[in-house]
């Protein structure tokens, strides 16, 4: 019977094992104690998956042999759920096996460990093979201890008290690792209704397709630099894999409030979009309506001609200044005079040449979008928040609606919607700060501009630096993390990463 003190070790190590958060670790850890309480020199964990026992870990101490402890695959068939097997059979059975001498046991197939003792030179002698079996008598695993040693290092046979002691350490594993897989398969959904939202957001409009995977990617790589740089000790930042985890899932989920961005707004690709084809055959049918005017006397063949000459160059200038990326304010002027223009019917009518939402649309500085417009898209960030506000986070991530919904606040209380300054703002908050306007700036499928070269979208960030919106020391961190990378590298990477 165990005594006081390998009663406390048991119970020592289960306490162990059950606040264990890392899965090889927890294996690995398991093995190995249960290696040492039973005095054997070798064992093998098997885990269960799709009706079949796949090998996990094996140790042999005299052989110096160690493989899968730090989760490398080992290259093994797995075992099939066939009785003959011992392994095999205490799975199907959940039945505890203790052999004396599988050389003198003729009740299961050892033709396995005879052929590997010939290879090798080993002696497999006594065996003890314990299903593992989580709360709610699930297979979870097997767990196959082989030749317990006496002080001369001769094989001897599994006494009871290890029957008891191994098989509780198994059972503590084994509910352990079940909730550990339980608490994976949370986050798995979690991550996978994340992809879903953003697919669907990017799904919307081909102008937002890497956006959100690329957001995520970049958030990551960042990460790790400020991993790298804190045990560098240049920084006393740190991203536990939590807290890595959680800046991503932001990332993944902070433009799902497009969803209720219009689609005339989203994928507005000029400043007219649209608009310019009824502008063109505005002004078609005004030249037809000067040419019969002219006709009919009520103007002159020269004055015809002018106005002709007129539309066509107030159209080509409106086609012109429609598509560029910026329209210098002193040229606007135009607009307004070609607005000011109107023709006249016989019955007093009036067809302006420019409506007022064709004016407004024109007069915009920079982009495709009107004040009224811009307010519509910023908007998403509200709805980001008001849509993960119907979400149950847990404790894990429970930043996300936090980090999700501030992505485009800006040190100087310059960004959106809450104008909140750097006291207010995150580490998570800074950094996707960055990243998104990083790949706003450089993307290959935003509708209304070209892609820019890193270096210009770096200038401009440094520039968004001087000015006191953006944390230099990020933008700093970031540069060196994918600086090995080359653009079309990093929209690789990131398309592979979800």
């Amino acid at each position: 019977m165990l005594g006081v003190e390998e009663l406390r070790e048991v119970v020592n190590i289960g306490i162990q094992l059950t606040t264990e958060q890392n899965k090889n670790r927890l294996l690995e850890m398991m093995l190995k104690s249960a290696m040492d309480i039973a005095e054997c020199d070798a064992a093998t964990l098997y885990l269960y998956k799709d009706e079949a026992l796949h090998f996990k870990i094996m140790k042999t101490l005299s052989q110096g042999v160690s493989k899968g402890e730090n989760g490398e695959i080992i290259d093994l068939p797995p075992v099939p759920l066939v009785e003959g097997n011992v392994c095999a059979f205490s799975a199907i059975h959940r039945e505890l096996i203790n052999i004396r001498d599988v050389y003198d046991s003729d009740r299961f197939d050892f033709s396995g460990p005879k052929k590997y003792d010939a290879i090798t030179g080993y002696r497999t002698g006594s065996m003890l093979v314990i299903p593992m079996l989580d709360a709610q008598d699930s297979l979870v695993g097997v767990l196959q201890l082989m030749n317990k040693l006496n002080e001369a290092g001769d094989f001897i046979a599994f006494t009871p008290d290890d029957e008891f002691a191994i098989r509780s350490l198994g059972s503590m594993a084994a509910i352990s690792l079940s909730n550990m897989i339980y608490l994976e398969e949370i986050k798995l959904q979690m991550h996978s209704f994340a992809r879903a939202f953003a697919a669907a957001v990017d799904a919307r409009t081909p102008y937002n397709g890497t956006h959100t995977r690329k957001v995520t990617w970049y958030a990551g790589v960042l990460a790790d630099e400020i991993n790298r740089r804190h045990d560098a000790g240049e920084t006393e930042d740190y991203f536990d894999n939590n807290r890595k985890e959680q800046l991503q899932l932001s990332a993944t989920l902070h433009d799902i409030g497009k969803m209720i961005v219009p689609l005339s707004v989203m994928n507005k690709e000029t400043r007219l979009d649209s608009k310019l084809p009824r502008v063109e055959s505005r002004f078609e049918i005004l030249s037809l309506l000067y040419d019969r005017d002219t006709y009919k006397g009520r103007f002159s063949s020269e004055e015809n001609a002018n106005m002709q000459k007129y539309l066509q160059e107030s159209l080509d200038f409106i086609r012109e200044k429609n598509s560029v990326g910026f329209f210098p304010p002193d040229e606007m002027g135009r607009i307004d005079e070609i607005a000011s223009h109107k023709y006249i019917y016989e019955d007093g009518r009036e067809l302006p040449f420019l409506t007022e939402d064709e004016i407004a649309d024109m007069k915009i500085v920079k982009g495709t979008l009107t004040a009224d417009e811009r307010l519509i898209m910023e908007s998403h960030v509200v709805m980001t928040r008001k849509i993960l506000e119907k979400v149950h986070f847990n404790r894990s991530y429970d930043k996300v609606i936090e980090y999700a919904s501030t992505h485009h606040e800006l040190l100087d209380g310059s960004g959106y919607p809450n104008h909140l300054t750097q006291e207010d703002l995150e580490l998570e908050t800074r950094i996707l700060a960055i990243v998104d306007v990083y790949d706003a700036l450089t993307c290959t499928d935003r509708p209304y501009k070209k892609p820019m070269p890193r270096e210009k979208a770096f200038s401009i960030l440094d520039s968004m630096v001087e000015e006191g919106k953006l944390e230099g020391r990020l933008l700093e961190y970031f540069k060196d993390a994918i600086a090995d990378y080359s653009q079309a590298e990093c929209e690789k990477l990131a398309d592979d990463y979800i």
